[in-house]
């Protein structure tokens, strides 16, 4: 089409004819030749919306997974100066199809809000197991028919109160390439807080190893199956390893760890306090020391007495536990029943049942036990954060251990994965 005319094919070939004035389609239908123009403008314009129009969006199905949050997640203030979220989401497959379901984005709601708390998507997920595949998948996280995966989630809420409830959004993706979703997984939040207690050590500089928020610590990441129930006793577990001024684990030089003993360990034979006012609900005190990084042996059941040596178990608010464990032989100072006062000296550091070094294991959990319970958060009511380190850079007293941040005062806050922290 030109300014004068309309391109069409005459008797001769092509020719220009004059363009006559329209009023409406109907009378460019009625024309010679309209029929076969307005045929040809309907094509153009199909081929430009085609052209020019955004995909249409794939089509959402509803996902066949089961996914829920076992424990109800309570906010915790931490030594970063946020509160935060520690739980687990545990998501199951019953997908019919040939392959895995993937899932391929997890966004996190504080309520019916619109903006994310938290989005996670393609290979990042991985990072939200407790044990990551060496090679992450691109796309996501696969889980086959019939299987489970658990999500480890560490949220950093906003300022203000923390939320009554969460929203989970799934969105997945089928072998077959169809885009599925569940929008709608909810669990409240608990509404009490962390309890406060005093520190379970006193004066110079103490490493939290494997410490809360690390899903991928041996404390948050093991699960532990007992007579058809699934918890996780250690979810805010502590392993206090003590550190010399220099910021190292261990005294003097030495030929490689497992040639030390556990006098070369900077917190060997620290004493261990009451962190509140409690009942002695269980104890033990006659297991002998051990070797440092001596091999080990896997107990045939998860209890306290198979894993922690020497221990004492403290009621210390109803339904609340504090636990210590590896204590030094003969160091227990307290018998079953006995009532003990916050800060009161309960035994020694030592290394004995499960543990590779002298170090004090601590955690809070609902029960008196270690199986069948559920790790408990809490905060410290105060104490010197030096700055973070890993444990790994404490061991070579030849090579300055440099620390991340600078010294600040904290309280009322749970120490981190990490964090070198100086006791009163």
């Amino acid at each position: 089409m030109n300014r004068s005319g309309l391109l069409m094919i005459g008797r001769s070939g092509l020719e220009v004819r004059p363009l006559p004035a329209f009023r409406d389609h109907a009378a460019l239908g009625a024309q010679p030749g309209g029929r076969l123009v307005m045929r040809f403008l309907g094509f153009m314009v199909g081929v430009l919306l085609c052209v020019l129009a955004p995909a249409r969006a794939a089509e959402i199905h509803q996902a066949q997974v089961e996914a829920r949050v076992p424990w109800l997640p309570r906010a915790v203030a931490a030594s970063d100066g946020r509160n935060h979220l520690a739980y687990e989401l545990h998501i199951t497959s019953f997908d019919s199809g040939d392959g895995p379901l993937t899932l391929e984005r997890l966004s996190v709601f504080a309520g019916d809000t619109v903006a994310p708390l938290l989005t996670v998507a393609g290979a990042d997920l991985a990072g939200l197991l407790a044990q990551p595949p060496e090679d992450k998948a691109d796309d996501g996280v696969a889980i086959g028919p019939g299987r489970r995966q658990v999500l480890f989630l560490w949220l950093t809420l906003p300022p203000g109160a923390p939320p009554a409830s969460l929203r989970h959004q799934l969105d997945f993706r089928t072998a077959a390439g169809q885009v599925q979703r569940a929008g709608a997984v909810a669990c409240a939040v608990a509404r009490t807080t962390a309890l406060e207690i005093g520190p379970p050590l006193r004066g110079g500089d103490w490493l939290a190893v494997e410490g809360p928020g690390n899903p991928h610590s041996h404390h948050w990441g093991s699960m532990v199956a007992v007579d058809g129930e699934l918890t996780i006793p250690q979810r805010f577990a502590i392993d206090w390893f003590g550190l010399a001024g220099t910021g190292h684990s261990l005294r003097d030089r030495h030929d490689s760890l497992s040639a030390t003993r556990d006098e070369d360990w900077i917190g060997y034979g620290a004493e261990v306090l009451a962190v509140a006012n409690g009942v002695v609900r269980n104890v033990r005190n006659d297991v002998p020391d051990g070797t440092p990084l001596a091999p080990q042996s896997v107990p045939d059941d998860l209890t306290a007495r198979t894993l922690y040596g020497n221990f004492v178990i403290l009621e210390i608010a109803p339904g609340v536990f504090a636990h210590y464990a590896h204590l030094r032989t003969g160091s227990v100072t307290v018998k079953v029943g006995d009532r003990v006062q916050a800060g009161a000296v309960i035994g020694r550091l030592g290394q004995t049942g499960a543990a590779g070094a002298p170090h004090l294991h601590f955690h809070l959990s609902d029960r008196p036990t270690f199986e069948q319970s559920e790790g408990l958060p809490f905060v410290i009511k105060g104490y010197t954060r030096q700055g973070k380190t890993n444990v790994e850079a404490t061991f070579d007293v030849d090579t300055p251990v440099a620390l991340e941040g600078s010294p600040r005062a904290i309280r009322h806050a749970m120490p981190l994965d990490g964090d070198v922290v100086r006791f009163p």
